[in-house]
């Protein structure tokens, strides 16, 4: 369910605004999807888990806050960040 400390690390640099970036908004949404992504397949499974899924929720909120925050700060960082991400909205 979680991301392997390696894949965090490349999810870090591909996204990093600048060197040594560990928690801008780009970073912070990029991991959250890939954590997303994994629960969702999760679920195929695990029909029922529905503890998991309150932390799913929880993790889609906090997502798209942060989403939000960099679309009031910058659109065309935002407009970049879901193209990458693929993320429809």
């Amino acid at each position: 369910m979680s991301i392997t400390a390696e894949r965090k690390q490349a999810l870090i640099s591909e996204y990093a605004v600048k060197d040594g970036d560990t928690g801008s908004p780009e970073v912070q949404v990029a991991i959250l999807t890939e954590r997303i992504t994994n629960l969702t397949g999760h679920f195929k499974t695990h029909g029922k888990d529905n503890h998991s899924r309150r932390g799913l929720l929880k993790m889609v909120s906090q997502r798209r806050r942060l989403l939000d925050y960099v679309k009031a700060i910058e659109e065309p960082r935002y407009q970049d960040l879901i193209k990458r991400l693929g993320i429809r909205r």
